[in-house]
């Protein structure tokens, strides 16, 4: 392969990095539906759920209760925290397997927060009282009564509020091994009139994160409704509510999914798939709350001395792919996967990423998954790279020639672009045929990279020596000496960052160098003398994955040219026979 070829595959690597995702157009969501200034929540009646949703529920009037704190505690095996019975909500949630660092010592990463603190993250579920309803309606202040004094994965709990007029509002609450909550709204009726109320639940966040994913990765209020993905962005959520409770937009459908998503974690409330629902994307201007969630199309009737009731699920945890994938498949749950943000190109990514997945689970490591990954593409390669070698080598051969042409014909350019294409043709050979490897090679390049970037599965794989997180920079410096001087220099500069990894890839793209004839126009010789620094320099601030697959494939790389060269060479060498005409004999 010729060191050119393979510069130039680089820098396209590099635009593809920096470029795609920039100019790509990002996911529309549905036509916004303006909504009204909704009414503040009352005991008698509330605005329709379709115009506008409810204030978070901590601003609305309490309903004589005391406020002292009461929590239902979880411990199940994948989540630890609690439920807040003030309210009914779900906005205490820790995940076990998980830590922020590669530490292990290192705090659970949490998932929900309650309102209040830090970074409040919460679910809540209630009811609206249909229009012309006269019902005394629990709140944020509401305080319910539990059936049991935690809740596990061995049984559902059930927790219950009394309105004191013949009405008795229930959550049944369970939660299996992993994320996904069970929750069952049922309301009983012993008055002698028919009820109506619109059961609804939301994930709510009180705060802007600081979104790490930048332009490659989507973070953010994320649905799959009427079987379309929505990605919308927090901006757009609060320049689209310039009233209280203002709606972004609002999507009918039967059943979907919505909620608020962050790199590797999401929280997501998900209706019953068989009914008619409204999502619904919102902010809370006075509380700067982001509100995602459903509401139930139509009223549900209770009747006299009847019980009605609406099921759906919550799922609050790490988005680990083949998870998504079972709870998809095991509820109905529509492109559950695309909580993962595999781009545009799910169709290769997606498909990358199982292969890697399917080598880690027999290999035990993801390092080594990536470098089985490399060497299965180089294999698969190797035709198309023989290919370009050849037709690399065979330009170099007719490249006197078409400096010749030039030479001669260099004040007529239209004889000369037609003397050089019928060298083309007398020799067959193509300008083009060899960039066909590299246009192959660029999307698996970028898959990999988006792999590395998005799925939880590579966060804090880690590799020999010192790299514990695959999807982080190389942690060493040298303008530190590799830690040995007490000092961080990128204090001082971002740009002051350079690790050990990249400094191996720089000298494989060095050795390529000098693997191939050098170039002989003295501009191009200074060119090719500054790429192994340039590219190194612009690697040491990617996923220490994509370093370490770069100069693996390097390394293939420099082989394979070993090997194709030396069997070119032998093809050369053999004497080419001439078949003679069969002598006619005289008979």
């Amino acid at each position: 392969m010729d060191i050119k070829r393979v510069i130039l595959a680089t820098i396209l690597s590099a635009l593809v990095l920096l470029g795609f995702d920039y100019f790509m157009p990002e996911s529309k969501t549905p036509a916004a539906i303006q909504g009204k200034p909704g009414a503040q929540q009352t005991a008698s009646s509330v605005t329709p759920p379709q115009q506008a949703l409810a204030p978070p529920a901590g601003s609305v009037a309490g309903n004589g209760d005391s406020t002292a704190p009461v929590r239902l505690p979880i411990d199940a095996v994948d989540v630890s925290g609690s439920v807040n019975l003030r309210g009914a909500r779900l906005d205490d949630l820790v995940l076990r397997t998980y830590h922020e660092t590669v530490k292990p010592d290192s705090p659970l990463v949490r998932v929900l927060e309650e309102q209040g603190g830090k970074e409040p993250n919460y679910i809540e579920f209630g009811w609206y009282g249909a229009p012309g309803q006269n019902i005394r309606l629990p709140d944020a202040h509401s305080l319910w009564k539990t059936t049991a004094p935690k809740l596990d994965s061995s049984a559902p709990v059930t927790l219950n509020w009394d309105n004191g007029s013949g009405v008795t509002f229930e959550l049944v609450l369970s939660v299996d091994r992993d994320y996904m909550f069970s929750v069952t709204q049922r309301v009983h009726n012993t008055t002698g009139e028919a009820i109506s109320l619109v059961p609804y639940s939301r994930v709510v966040r009180g705060y802007t994160p600081v979104e790490t994913g930048g332009v490659l990765v989507h973070e953010g209020p994320v649905s799959v409704i009427d079987g379309r993905l929505a990605e919308d962005s927090y901006k757009s959520l609060r320049t689209g509510s310039t009233a209280p409770n203002y709606v972004s937009w609002t999507k009918s459908a039967k059943g979907g999914w919505a909620g608020i998503t962050d790199k590797y974690w999401l929280a997501a409330v998900i209706p019953d798939q068989t009914a008619d629902v409204t999502g619904t994307y919102g902010f809370d201007t006075p509380d700067g709350a982001y509100q995602v969630g459903f509401t139930r199309q139509q009223p549900l009737v209770v009747a006299p001395n009847g019980t009605g009731e609406m099921v759906g699920h919550v799922f609050a945890g790490a988005k680990e792919v083949r998870l998504l994938e079972r709870y998809q498949s095991e509820l109905n749950i529509p492109d559950f996967w695309k909580a993962v943000d595999f781009g545009w190109f799910a169709f290769l990514t997606r498909p990358v990423f199982f292969v890697l997945d399917w080598l880690y689970q027999h290999l035990g490591s993801f390092a080594l998954a990536l470098l089985a990954f490399t060497l299965i593409v180089k294999t698969l390669f190797f035709p198309l790279a023989s290919k370009g070698f050849r037709a690399a080598a065979a330009m170099r051969e007719v490249a006197p020639k078409i400096q010749a042409i030039r030479e001669r014909y260099k004040d007529n350019p239209v004889e000369m672009n037609q003397k050089v294409m019928a060298l083309y043709r007398e020799e067959g050979v193509s300008p083009a045929s060899g960039c066909l490897p590299l246009l192959i090679q660029a999307p698996v390049f970028w898959c990999l990279y988006k792999d590395l970037y998005v799925t939880i599965e590579m966060r804090h794989a880690p590799f020999v020596g010192w790299i514990h997180d695959l999807s982080a920079p190389d942690p060493t410096n040298i303008f530190n000496l590799f830690g040995l001087v007490p000092f961080d220099p990128t204090h001082l500069s971002t740009m002051l960052w350079l690790g050990a990894w990249p400094i191996c890839y720089g000298l494989t793209i060095f050795l390529m160098q000098r693997s191939n004839p050098a170039a002989t126009d003295p501009m191009q010789k200074q060119i090719f003398m500054m790429m192994p620094v340039i590219f190194t320099l612009f690697m040491a601030r990617q996923p220490v994955g994509l370093v370490i697959y770069y100069c693996w494939n390097n390394l293939l790389t420099i082989a394979q040219q070993f090997v194709i060269k030396r069997v070119h060479a032998n093809e050369k060498k053999k004497p080419k026979t001439t078949i003679l005409p069969p002598v006619k004999r005289k008979g």
